[in-house]
């Protein structure tokens, strides 16, 4: 029964020190995405749909 306390207490502590060392490597900006920002204005016109609300009116119209 003591063995199943030990590896109770040991599994706790490593997950207690896994969640330690992400949090720091997130605080550190591991994780951060670095490749998007500079692919995203590539495709920035596919996405921006600007809406015209008053025709524009030419001398041809007159």
């Amino acid at each position: 029964m003591s063995v199943i306390y030990l590896l109770l207490t040991i599994s706790i502590i490593v997950a207690v020190l896994f969640f330690v060392v992400f949090i720091i490597a997130v605080r550190n900006g591991q994780y951060d995405d670095d490749y998007t920002p500079s692919v995203r204005i590539l495709f920035e016109d596919e996405l921006v749909k600007e809406k015209t609300t008053t025709p524009v009116k030419t001398n041809q119209d007159t």
